[in-house]
């Protein structure tokens, strides 16, 4: 099978690639709006940017009715964020996590999710989570007919669980993937975990 995507709707290509690019970590976006609401809520195109500086991107589409998401409006406002890495066992509260609610009205304390300190950064974070970013805005850009959203943000602090870590043979922070159960987004509805991690050496 062979597509061209000339010949497919702006929705048709979303459903394709959300079908292909797979599997998708998840950024799970804490934020804070001027009222002092908290706003939590999933983006599966999301990834790692570089590393000096370290930076984080994520892509926002609109609301149904075509304003600006909750989560873009409050990092412009407040120019931070925490960005979480869901486990597996999460999906069902980050799915609840995507309804579209009125401004104002918190994810958080919709699903009674518990914050707890995030010690050197200027918000909480989520308590469960063994992953979390603290970061503040670096750049915006809009690009495409609609258009998309796409943040980038820099990270100041990262926050990991003393159970999803060990130091590995060189006394590096190693994170035990297994133990962290990340959460992949595929297509449609669907959700994935993670098999068994393996390891390949590297070509010189």
């Amino acid at each position: 099978m062979e597509l061209n995507f000339a010949d497919f709707s702006p929705t048709q290509i979303y459903h394709l690639m959300t079908q292909t690019v797979i599997p998708r970590p998840i950024a799970w976006v804490l934020t804070e709006s001027d009222e002092h609401n908290y706003n939590l809520a999933p983006f599966s195109y999301f990834s790692a940017v570089s590393s000096a500086p370290p930076l984080l991107m994520f892509s926002a589409g609109k609301k149904p009715t075509g304003e600006i998401k909750d989560t873009v409006k409050n990092i412009k406002s407040t120019r931070r964020c925490v960005i979480h890495i869901a486990c597996e066992h999460d999906a069902e509260l980050v799915t609840q996590t995507a309804a579209t609610l009125p401004h104002g009205e918190s994810e958080v304390t919709a699903n009674d999710i518990k914050l707890a300190e995030f010690t050197g950064f200027d918000m909480p974070r989520i308590a469960h989570c063994d992953i979390a970013y603290g970061c503040e805005l670096y750049e915006f850009q809009e690009i495409g007919d609609t258009p998309q959203n796409l943040v980038f943000v820099k990270i100041i602090s990262l926050y990991l669980s003393d159970k999803v870590t060990e130091l590995d043979h060189k006394q590096r922070i190693k994170v035990l993937a297994d133990k962290a159960a990340p959460l992949a987004r595929l297509g449609s509805g669907e959700y994935s975990g993670i098999t068994a991690p393996f390891a390949k050496v590297r070509p010189k």
